[in-house]
């Protein structure tokens, strides 16, 4: 199937057609690459898979310390 580029804003895209939307059951997220000058698209099935594992292992350090008062929050 060949498609041309079109402008969208400041942007470029292209258009997928209905039909070949159609064939994807809840579509949403693509994961995109670049792959020996190929536009690679992998959908993304659920974007939020693992992140239960990863707020299991994350750290509970304090990322700022919370005793900063306000003055010091404008410096950050």
């Amino acid at each position: 199937m060949q498609v041309s580029l079109i402008n969208i804003g400041t942007s470029r895209g292209i258009r997928i057609p209905a039909t070949v939307l159609k064939s994807f059951d809840n579509l949403s997220s693509f994961d995109l690459k670049v792959e020996d000058k190929k536009i690679v698209l992998n959908i993304i099935e659920n974007p939020r898979q693992g992140w239960e594992t990863k707020f299991k292992n994350a750290s509970n350090e304090l990322l700022i310390d919370d005793n900063l008062d306000s003055e010091e929050w404008d410096v950050l």
